[in-house]
């Protein structure tokens, strides 16, 4: 096939306006495909694509500078917006000598914390005067949802400078109590650790950083938090024990117990999340959260983070649970299947003696946690 393309991206992100889809997918040898509730369902009607479809179709998106980034660098990310279809994060990438594209649907309004139905430690953790705090979890699992959430809470119940550093922007936020700038990574900043050298300049009081991937941007995160800032960040850890292990171990060895002491003053706690199958179709969201109390920062010191999950059990009146009780919670009502709650959980076996010992409760309501995830879109 040769010449333009008769495939126009605006038909094709129609089909991403239900609710129930994450991602459209277009690559070579394949008609186009959606994810939908987690699962690839090719777009009916639509014939594969061929290598001049799927340039064509970056060609609609790019500009010639990115498309030259594009053959430079072999892969670009960056979000873009449709009047009438909302926003979309989009990686484009070479693959097998042609293009692939692969575009995430971000929803059009910021939900709310409640609309999410995250616990009400979220909002404690939103109004924090300092600290760190980690959201974790595998790509697809909602956290920019969260996080543009509990951002959101802020803007409309505090007055504070935010400073948001993302690769790409999602969610677009307005100044509401708070001004609120935000920073693209390629665009407005050329990465993390260089924005965040400079940041304390810009007289934040809130900072967002969209992913910490280095030694430098962890280092910038805990020295900001210690010197009075609230800072979010993301990981892509699946539990709060891995996560300060994480963060610990990306230092050299003769700085460690240093990063251990630090962690334990600066950080507030760790949402680990998941988004999982309904029983009933569509996804519903698993949470573990951490709340760092003393008794958990001697522990961060020492060197003791295992012993993590004895706090994380018995700290329900602080707002903590485990993901084992969050997904037990979630099967007892009828939310998740067996099958899922052993597959998903982060210590199967003490699974496993929870659903012997315990059963369904019923089938109607949301988990005994707190959360449903009707608004939660995967990030």
């Amino acid at each position: 096939m040769s010449g333009q393309s008769s495939v126009r991206l605006d038909d094709l992100l129609v089909f991403t306006r239900r609710a129930e889809v994450s991602d459209l997918h277009l690559t070579v040898g394949v008609p186009p495909v959606l994810r939908i509730d987690g699962q690839l369902r090719a777009i009916e009607g639509f014939k594969p694509l061929m290598p001049a479809d799927t340039r064509s179709l970056a060609m609609e998106l790019l500009d010639e500078k990115q498309m030259a980034v594009l053959d430079e660098e072999r892969e670009l990310d960056l979000s873009f917006g449709r009047r009438g279809a909302g926003r979309y994060r989009l990686n484009v990438y070479w693959q097998r000598g042609s293009i692939g594209l692969a575009i995430r649907v971000i929803r059009s309004t910021i939900p709310t914390i409640d609309e999410l139905g995250l616990p009400q430690v979220t909002k404690q953790f939103a109004m924090a005067d300092k600290g760190l705090l980690l959201v974790t979890g595998p790509t697809g699992s909602g956290k920019s949802t969260t996080l543009a959430a509990m951002i959101q809470y802020i803007n409309q119940n505090d007055s504070c400078h935010i400073i948001t550093v993302e690769d790409p922007i999602e969610y677009l936020y307005r100044h509401e109590r708070s001004i609120i700038n935000q920073r693209q990574v390629g665009d407005d900043t050329r990465g993390f650790a260089p924005a965040l050298r400079h940041i304390l300049r810009q007289d934040p009081d809130v900072i967002l950083i969209g992913e910490m991937r280095d030694l430098e941007t962890i280092e910038a995160a805990m020295t900001m938090a210690e010197t009075g800032h609230l800072v979010f960040a993301t990981l892509h850890t699946t539990d709060a024990v891995q996560t300060i292990n994480r963060i610990v171990d990306v230092f050299p060895t003769n700085q460690q117990q240093q990063a251990r002491v630090q962690l334990s003053f600066v950080l507030l706690g760790v949402i680990a999340q998941q988004l999982l199958p309904r029983v009933k179709g569509g996804r519903v969201l698993a949470m573990e959260i951490l709340k760092v109390t003393a008794a958990a920062r001697n522990l961060v010191r020492e060197s003791e983070v295992h012993q993590l999950y004895t706090i994380l059990e018995t700290g329900s009146r602080e707002g903590m649970i485990t993901m084992n009780q969050w997904l037990f919670n979630l099967y007892s009502h009828g939310e998740i299947s067996r099958e899922i709650a052993l597959n998903r959980s982060t210590n199967p076996d003490q699974m496993k003696r929870m659903l012997q010992q315990g059963g369904r409760r019923g089938s109607a309501g949301q988990a005994a946690a707190g959360g449903g995830a009707q608004a939660m879109r995967p990030a």
